[in-house]
């Protein structure tokens, strides 16, 4: 190895160390995130900006409140039909995504009668407890994630 390419290993490794020491004591200041940005690879939404990746929430039993709109839904049923010809679901499972006025994505399981009301692209008060949807307030009323009774 050439004396030039340990020298630059070297300053690389430096840089990488500060960034790193940066992060940690820095981690929510806007100078640190420009600077990690230039290093670090982030997604592009349709308009450009830096779209912060989608999150989860951890362990809180606590209902989280926020303010977001629906920007998609999802839905995933396993059809069983019969050799007499009937037809059952099994496994349904029903899925909004919501965008926040931060810009964060959260993907919020339902019910299906919620599923069906909730409006797209119309923003409401969200809330949610471990990523299942509790209600949705908008100017028209309250969205309740009722579960339907089979029997």
């Amino acid at each position: 190895m050439t004396e030039e390419l340990k020298t630059f290993l070297i300053i690389l490794g430096l840089i990488a160390a500060v960034l790193l020491i940066l992060a940690v004591f820095f981690r929510n200041t806007a100078l640190v995130r420009k600077l990690m940005g230039l290093f670090i690879e982030e997604l592009d939404d349709e308009n450009g900006r830096a779209s912060r990746r989608e999150e989860t929430q951890k362990s809180s039993n606590e209902p989280i409140v926020e303010m977001a709109k629906l920007v998609r839904k999802s839905d995933d049923r396993l059809r069983v039909y019969e050799s007499d010809g009937s037809m059952h679901i099994v496994d349904e499972y029903f899925e909004l995504e919501f965008l926040t006025r931060k810009g964060k994505k959260l993907k919020i399981a339902c019910s299906e009668a919620a599923y069906g009301k909730i409006p797209f692209n119309e923003e409401g008060s969200l809330t949610y407890k471990r990523n299942t949807l509790v209600k949705f307030k908008l100017y028209e009323g309250i969205i309740y994630n009722e579960e339907e009774s089979n029997g």
